[in-house]
This record gives C-alpha cells, sequence and structure tokens, in this order.
C-alpha cells in the first residue's frame, strides 16, 4: 500500500493505542485486545459480527481466517471445532500481534496457526474446507475480486468460501462474481447493510 496510515499496512504508522474489548460470540465469553492501526480497534464491527453470528463451521475441519486482522473470526472458528485447525493470516504485523495474544488469552492457540502474508501467499499447496474472510474494503475492489477468484484453488472438493460485504457498496458486483467463479452462491445472512455470502465447490 502506499500509506502505512491504513490498516491494511504491513508496519503501520499509527502510535500504538491498546484497547480491551469483551464480548460474547456464538455462546463463549471472549476478551479481544485491539490497538490503533488495526481494523475497527475499538469494537467488533458490523460486518465482523455477522458473519462470525452465521458462519458455518464443523468440528475436524480446516479453516483460513484470511485478513484475521485481530483475530475474532478465526479465535471463534477455533471455538466451533477444537478437534480442527484454523489458519489465520494478515499483512499486518501489528494485528498479527495481537491476534497472537487473542488466540492465547482464548486458549486456542495450540489449533490455531498464526501468519504473516498477502492474501493467499501464507497457505500455497494447501486446502481448507472453508475460507472465511472479512475483506478489506477500502484496499479496492480489485483486491476483493482477487480472493474471490483465487479462492477455488485452495478449498477442498464441497469446501465453503464465505464472504461478508457492504450489499449497497460493491457487494452485489461480488456476488454475482462469487456465482461466476463457484457456479453458485448463497446469501447466508443480511443486517444492516451487509450480507455474508456463501459459494460452494463442486
Amino acid at each position: 500500500m502506499s500509506s502505512n496510515n491504513h490498516y491494511f499496512a504491513e508496519r503501520p504508522r499509527a502510535k500504538i493505542k491498546l484497547y480491551k474489548i469483551r464480548t460474547n460470540l456464538r455462546g463463549h465469553d471472549l476478551v479481544f485486545y485491539t490497538a490503533s492501526g488495526v481494523f475497527s480497534p475499538k469494537r467488533i464491527d458490523r460486518g465482523t459480527r455477522l458473519l462470525i453470528e452465521s458462519m458455518i463451521i464443523e468440528d475436524g475441519w480446516n479453516i483460513l481466517d484470511l485478513g484475521t486482522g485481530y483475530g475474532p473470526i478465526g479465535i471463534v472458528a477455533a471455538k466451533m471445532a477444537p478437534h480442527g485447525y484454523v489458519i489465520m493470516t494478515d499483512i499486518n504485523r501489528r494485528a498479527l500481534w495481537l491476534a497472537k495474544l487473542n488466540a492465547k488469552i482464548n486458549n486456542v492457540e495450540r489449533i490455531v496457526d498464526i501468519r504473516y502474508g498477502h492474501l493467499y501467499k501464507p497457505v500455497r499447496n494447501e486446502k481448507f474446507n472453508t475460507i472465511i474472510t472479512n475483506p478489506p474494503q477500502s484496499a479496492g475492489m480489485e483486491l476483493c475480486m482477487k480472493i474471490i477468484y483465487e479462492a477455488p484453488k485452495y478449498l477442498v472438493s464441497g469446501g465453503l468460501f464465505q464472504m461478508v460485504f457492504r450489499h449497497g457498496k460493491g457487494g452485489r458486483r461480488l456476488a454475482k462474481l462469487i456465482e461466476e467463479t463457484f457456479g453458485n452462491y448463497e446469501i447466508l445472512a443480511s443486517r444492516a447493510g451487509y450480507r455474508v455470502y456463501v459459494g460452494k465447490l463442486e
């Protein structure tokens, strides 16, 4: 990115200011430490919350949380799949530091693997039962589209691609791309302008 002030940057320039969030997600009481320079540091944003509340997870699955931020999606996925394995990736090193801290605090560090890297680069030659993402919308539609059309390479047969997006801010376009890429798509949940889109690799 051209500016490190953006959360989609390897090393955000914003001076670190820590925050603490206490919440309950999918029946689990959780604590998250967040900070300036990461996405939505003061609260679980509406898109992430909708995705977490509706995402399809089965125990034993291999799960990719793409663009994990400080880790709420991947950590809840790990809680839901204690016999599975969750890889959480991000390009923001501050976010990854927080995700590792939060995984430990919430007692899932043994079943998560937190990796640095851009999009799918940290998981080359690996396949998953599901890819879950709240993409960095402000980084641009081209990047969000790339996440979709590269996803099938990283899914097993029958695997699910699950993405949340603002429907009126490009979501319709992305939903069409999911349908073109997977041959199908459905809206798993909808609230406050956000929708969770799912494509299944047949």
